[in-house]
């Protein structure tokens, strides 16, 4: 049993000090592509600048000497490189590895804004905008995993809570529309849960199943009966509600306390679910569940019960994260407008271990990538307009590679409970 236990100590080392030597060359081979590509291209300085027009108070711009500061992050990651094959590296792989990535993208956007004037704080507020489907996306994922239910179908769900919340808001005002929004996509998780609770059809052929359906559903109906009743779709728009005196501090005001009510309803959501699961104990019998149903149905936890309330609920946040394309975007549904958010979601569940917090963090980076990829067309840098669309998509296949190995799902995720 010990020659056993010492075997697979072995093993685990030599694992992670394989990993700590991958991290340590992606260090340094990145800071050789920042000196090289970004630094021996630029001449002169970038200028970030800090406040909108809007804002009360007025920040100076920050003017940043683009060659020193990109040799500067080229050296830092080299040296972080260097570190990794010191001993005690694999302690910090890590936290240098975060680190480095986001050096490496202050130098990359210090290069885009070489000799140009670009507006970081407008970023940043778009970064927290366009996070917010994917944020409720991953949330409605977290709620259904964490008692073992795969949610394939929050992209359908998603859709479905942009065209209910266009039609309805048109109809009935924007408040009702967010209402029936939800609603559906309430429903569209209680079929979910149906299908995969009650009838043990796969989870994953039940949630393409949700989105394809939902994708026919409202493209059919969007060409058929919305291009001849413009009245339908034609919702009022949420617009920006500031907080009084926290949305006057510089930098932070506009970013986080000048948004709309999807904005704040997606932070409340997700400080309510953290709550819910990790201080409540409905949300223990929840984990409960999605780890050991077995165990949860042997102490009198209804597993089917806790299962339906969850996905529920989930779809009725996926479906507020659809309205959000609509009520608070554009004001009008087009076919297929949500663009594989759903998935992205699904990536930020996963980047952010199962956890609310997590997943809005995660959303929070996907959001960024999105966010650059439209700035950077508005400051015409030489990288082609297609790859910029990329961006939010590469984003997710480069952090989901690099923490799905890393990441446990409940134990139970995915499996049917049959009770006996």
């Amino acid at each position: 049993m010990a020659m056993i236990e010492a075997a697979s100590a072995h093993t685990l080392d030599r694992v992670a000090r394989r990993q700590t030597l991958i991290t340590g060359w992606l260090l340094i081979g990145l800071a050789i592509f920042v000196a090289l590509v970004f630094g021996t291209q630029v001449d002169g300085s970038a200028t970030f600048r800090l406040s909108l027009p809007r804002d009360a108070i007025q920040v100076p711009n920050l003017v940043v000497p683009a060659a020193p500061f990109i040799y500067i992050v080229a050296a830092i990651l080299a040296f972080f490189g260097a570190r990794q094959f010191m001993r005690g590296g694999a302690r910090w792989s890590s936290i240098l590895l975060g680190i480095g990535l986001l050096l490496a993208v202050a130098a990359f956007l210090v290069w885009a804004a070489d000799g140009k004037s670009f507006s970081l704080t407008g970023m940043l507020e778009s970064t927290v905008v366009r996070a917010v489907p994917i944020a409720l996306g991953g949330l409605a994922g977290v709620l259904s995993e964490r008692v073992a239910v795969v949610n394939i179908g929050i992209e359908g769900m998603l859709l479905s809570g942009a065209f209910t919340g266009a039609v309805v808001g048109s109809l009935f005002g924007g408040v009702i529309g967010i209402v029936g929004a939800m609603l559906v996509g309430g429903l569209f998780g209680f079929i979910l849960g149906a299908l995969v609770i009650t009838y043990r059809v796969d989870q994953i052929i039940a949630g393409v199943a949700i989105n394809l359906f939902v994708l026919g559903m409202t493209s059919y109906v969007s060409s058929q009966v919305l291009t001849h009743h413009r009245e339908l779709n034609n919702a009022p728009i949420f617009r920006a509600w500031p907080i009084p005196f926290l949305s006057d501090i510089p930098v932070i005001g506009p970013v986080l306390f000048q948004q709309n009510v999807f904005v704040y309803g997606a932070f409340i959501m997700v400080m309510i679910a953290t709550y819910y699961l990790f201080h409540t104990r409905s949300g223990l019998r929840a984990r409960a569940v999605g780890e050991h149903p077995a165990a949860a149905d042997t102490l009198g936890i209804d597993v089917y019960r806790v299962r339906y309330i969850n996905v529920t609920i989930a779809g009725m946040v996926a479906g507020f994260g659809g309205a959000w394309f609509t009520l608070g975007s554009v004001g009008r549904f087009d076919e297929g407008m949500t663009g594989g958010r759903g998935f992205i979601g699904l990536a930020a569940m996963i980047f952010g271990r199962w956890h609310p917090v997590g997943a809005l963090l995660a959303a929070l980076v996907f959001g960024f990538a999105d966010s650059l990829q439209q700035k950077l067309a508005i400051l015409q840098t030489p990288i082609p307009s297609e790859f910029l669309a990329m961006a939010p998509y590469i984003a997710t296949i480069v952090l989901v590679a690099g923490i799905v190995g890393r990441a446990r799902a409940p134990a139970a995720d995915g499996k049917p409970y049959i009770k006996e």
